[in-house]
């Protein structure tokens, strides 16, 4: 390389570090000091399953034991954190990014006039084209515990650590003497024991997630039943992490998505025109990121079993103007069929099965254990669930593959850790189907796969894992790029027997 070319790229180093000093100023760091929630429980059989993943045999060879367990502990450990950055997906079919974005950025700022915490701010990923990126701040330790008290389970707990407020409905217990106006703490039954409707102070095990204002009072929220309730319950003031609320905001043109499923778009990477099939589409965060990547030009089809997911992936279609989407309850490992006949329109498809060769591309974002989702605050899954997740993603993919057209692309994705749900199904897939080619990726911003399967290193380098713990190194990687769910993509291409 030549003198000026080294001074250009140290150029190139020190401009792309100083991005990444001022984003990290923007935010609090996961701690590397004990954490203000405590570490994910989970049952000891699936704890001890997991491990045997990350400290399996060929990963010891490879990096020794005490660097594979220390992988593993801080895996688990920050499971129960929320990342580091709240990614939105904007839809660009009628509006740019940077219009959204300025717009996103005004109203956190009219949001946050009257709160102590400042606005934070709203940047645009520097590789992915349509993703804001916004920074976590906290933990925030010292907040003041209030006398009045709301519990709410897990799945509430998690969205307020993602920046939500509460609404009626998700409110477990509340002290018998809340009043709308109160100040509140709020704290997650993380034991799933707490009856609807308690009102002492819980004395089980519970955590503490943050405070607020309770917008109703106990006795609006609970002397109604639980379907007719509707609202916010509890505004949070002072959450233990400052997320910024999204919920409603922008809703016809963004998507809160995390990052690592914008790339699973990105990496399908579907035309405008094409024949696109989402087999696995509920609750339609990738179905309308794959239909705003064609710029709403061609078909994708959506399938999912429940109706009430179909409905949900049609709703969000139709607040974002996605025309293109179709959507039916339809089981996916059942799409293909010899005796269909496809509609000769790319628009139009009509209802599943589809004969062979239908689709340009196919996504396979596969049922899994999703134990890589963040912030998890309880897990009862025991082994025997567990285990069931790989049969039941391999029976999506003989049609899968058969609908696919020769020379076109396949993504398979999942949101978990275990090595039998993502290496190890890409291994089954190459012996299974030899028409399937494993390919490299673009973008690539997470880290390669893991050792444990018959897999090459070269393959493994075509494969995209993204760990909790921030070992994602791809090029050009920003800091939201290393603080994720734990997520795992691979790419094929279906060739000629």
């Amino acid at each position: 390389m030549s003198v000026a070319g080294s001074i250009r790229l140290f150029s190139r180093h020190i401009r792309v570090a100083t991005r990444h000093c001022r984003y990290a100023a923007n935010m609090s760091s996961i701690p590397t000091s004990p954490a203000p929630l405590p570490r994910l429980s989970l049952d000891p059989d699936v704890e001890s399953h997991i491990k045997k993943t990350y400290c399996n045999s060929q990963v010891v060879a490879a990096i020794g034991k005490e660097e594979a367990e220390r992988k593993f502990h801080i895996t688990i450990d920050r499971l129960s954190l929320p990342p580091g950055y709240t990614t939105v997906r904007v839809c660009t079919v009628n509006r740019t990014r940077d219009l959204i974005r300025e717009e996103l950025q005004q109203l956190l700022k009219k949001e946050y006039s009257n709160k102590a915490a400042p606005c934070p701010p709203v940047e645009p990923h520097p590789v992915l084209p349509d993703v804001l990126v916004i920074p976590t701040t906290g933990p925030h330790p010292n907040l003041q515990h209030h006398t009045k008290e709301i519990m709410v389970d897990i799945h509430c707990g998690a969205a307020i650590l993602r920046g939500a407020h509460i609404f009626a409905p998700g409110v477990l217990g509340a002290t018998a003497d809340v009043q709308a106006g109160d100040q509140v703490s709020v704290y997650v039954d993380v034991e799933g024991k707490c009856l609807r409707g308690f009102q002492k102070p819980y004395s089980g095990p519970r955590v503490f997630v943050g405070n607020g204002v309770a917008r109703m009072s106990r006795d609006d929220i609970f002397s109604v039943a639980q379907e007719q309730l509707s609202g916010i319950g509890v505004e949070m003031t002072s959450p233990l992490y400052g997320c910024p609320p999204l919920n409603d905001v922008m809703s016809d043109s963004i998507f809160l998505q995390n990052l690592p499923s914008t790339v699973a778009g990105h990496v399908l990477d579907p035309q405008p025109g094409e024949r696109v099939l989402d087999m696995c589409a509920a609750p339609g965060g990738k179905t309308t990121h794959l239909a705003t990547l064609m710029s709403n030009q061609g078909a994708v089809i959506a399938l999912d079993k429940s109706q009430g997911k179909v409905d949900k992936v049609m709703a969000n279609a139709r607040r974002l103007g996605l025309t293109c989407i179709q959507a039916y309850m339809f089981d996916g490992g059942k799409a293909a069929s010899e005796a269909a006949v496809c509609e000769k329109d790319e628009t139009s498809l009509g209802d599943p099965p589809y004969p062979p060769n239908t689709f340009d591309r196919v996504l396979v974002d596969a049922p899994c254990s999703a134990l890589g989702q963040r912030p998890a605050l309880g897990n009862k899954m025991k082994l025997k669930t567990l285990k069931s997740y790989p049969s039941y993603q391999r029976r999506l993919f003989p049609a899968a593959v058969q609908v696919l057209k020769t020379g076109c692309t396949l993504v398979y994705s999942t949101c978990t850790l275990t090595l039998e749900e993502n290496e190890g199904q890409v291994e089954w897939l190459l012996n299974t189907f030899p028409c399937l080619e494993l390919v490299p990726q673009t973008p690539y911003l997470g880290g390669p796969g893991l050792s444990g399967t018959s897999l090459t290193q070269d393959q493994l380098q075509m494969l995209q894992r993204f760990e909790p713990w921030g070992d994602n190194r791809g090029e050009n990687s920003h800091p939201s790029d290393r603080d994720t769910i734990g997520f795992f993509i691979a790419k094929f291409i279906k060739r000629a027997r």
